[in-house]
């Protein structure tokens, strides 16, 4: 939404986010040394900057820095590959929709944590289960708005196409996945937030490496500061990947024109 504003006002924005942030980690700093929060329990903003600061400066974080992404990579690539595919066969084929439709409404509805300690189980402490956990996350967006895509096809575009001469592969290729493909990349950022949140989570529960195991470890020894600057290195990270979807979306729909309130704003 902010790259919508002229830049004057994208500054100002970004000045009242800046702000608001060091309004907060102040507070947090003046409760906890005052003793209005115990820092055993909340730490403090010095505490966890001096905990990050190390972790850089070993070197001790960027292994599970490492592993975590490869994990997220490796998640969106296979759950967005499987959900483009499954989605195009179900929209291709009615039959084959209504015969799966309460199939995938019910593996939908499941909560996805209950199938983690299953993962873990089949594939081990390694990265294959963290990937087949955000693969179940992935799947379904991609899916949906594959399916969706599809099926908004104008009936009218595709029998002008049929006229023309076009076969199937045609259809497909010049039609049914140009019309897709915007919504297959408007879901990027859902998509590769669930496959990191897979990650995490599945090294959270069971791992040896990743954010998420030190986030766990830290939390097992009632490390306070260790959990927040887990958390600090986690939304860097986020942080991170939310910029490179957002250019790759850009530079991917820079064809599409600005919607309604984008032109407003």
């Amino acid at each position: 939404m902010p790259s919508g504003f002229p830049p004057d006002r994208r500054w100002g924005l970004r000045a009242v986010q800046a702000a608001v942030l060091v309004a907060f980690l102040a507070s947090w700093e003046a409760a906890s040394r005052l003793r209005w929060l115990d820092p055993f329990f909340f730490s403090r903003p010095s505490s966890v900057a001096e905990r990050v600061a190390r972790w850089f400066a070993t070197g001790e974080v960027y292994g599970h820095i490492s592993v975590t992404a490869l994990e997220t990579l490796l998640a969106f690539l296979a759950g967005s590959l499987l959900g483009v595919v499954v989605g195009f066969a179900f929209a291709m084929s009615p039959a084959l929709s209504r015969v799966f439709d309460p199939y995938v409404k019910v593996a939908n509805a499941m909560p996805r944590i209950v199938l983690a300690p299953i993962f873990t189980l089949w594939f081990g402490l390694g990265v294959l289960s963290k990937v087949a956990f955000g693969v179940t996350l992935v799947f379904f967006v991609v899916f949906f708005n594959t399916y969706q895509g599809v099926r908004e096809v104008d009936r009218n575009v595709l029998n002008n196409a049929r006229m023309l001469g076009a076969s199937d592969r045609d259809l497909v290729r010049h039609v049914l996945l140009p019309s897709a493909l915007v919504w297959i990349l408007s879901s990027l950022h859902t998509s590769v937030g669930l496959a990191l949140v897979g990650a995490v989570v599945g090294e959270y529960l069971g791992s040896a490496r990743g954010l998420g195991y030190l986030i766990q470890q830290a939390e097992a020894l009632f490390d306070t500061t260790g959990v927040f600057a887990g958390l600090v290195v986690l939304a860097g990270f986020v942080l991170a990947v939310d910029l490179l979807v957002s250019f790759v979306e850009r530079r991917l729909l820079r064809w599409k024109p600005p919607s309604h309130v984008e032109e407003v704003v």
